[in-house]
């Protein structure tokens, strides 16, 4: 027990060990939590910047998606076709060619019959 009591008041300068020995305690839990911190704000900024990333890219993923379905929307690509003069496989392309002979003109001999009502 003396001894316990010795180390207790064994002094350095006129300030006894144990208060030095808390005070580099408290000094160091004092850094500790500072770098804590500084390393949350780090991680915190961090974490904006990529959320901020993340937004842009998700809008250029969009963005791009729209542009893929412009560019592969069927009136747009028949109209590419046409223009190129492609034509779906297994039909004759379309040629236009200059037209050469009239149609005949249609009689009035040519009238269809009429069409008598059946009454039930």
């Amino acid at each position: 027990m003396s001894a316990l009591k010795r180390l207790f008041d064994w002094k350095v300068r006129g300030i006894r060990w144990v208060e030095i020995f808390g005070i580099l305690c408290v000094a160091a839990m004092l850094l500790s939590v500072y770098l804590t911190k500084a390393a949350a704000a780090r991680q915190s900024t961090r974490i904006a910047q990529l959320e901020r990333e993340i937004d842009q890219s998700s809008m250029r993923v969009r963005m791009l998606r729209a542009e893929v379905a412009r560019l592969e929307s069927p009136a747009r690509l028949e109209a590419l076709s046409l223009q190129a003069g492609l034509a779906p496989i297994g039909q004759p392309p379309v040629v236009e060619a200059p037209v050469t002979e009239t149609l005949p003109v249609e009689d009035e001999a040519m009238e269809p019959a009429p069409v008598e009502e059946v009454a039930q």
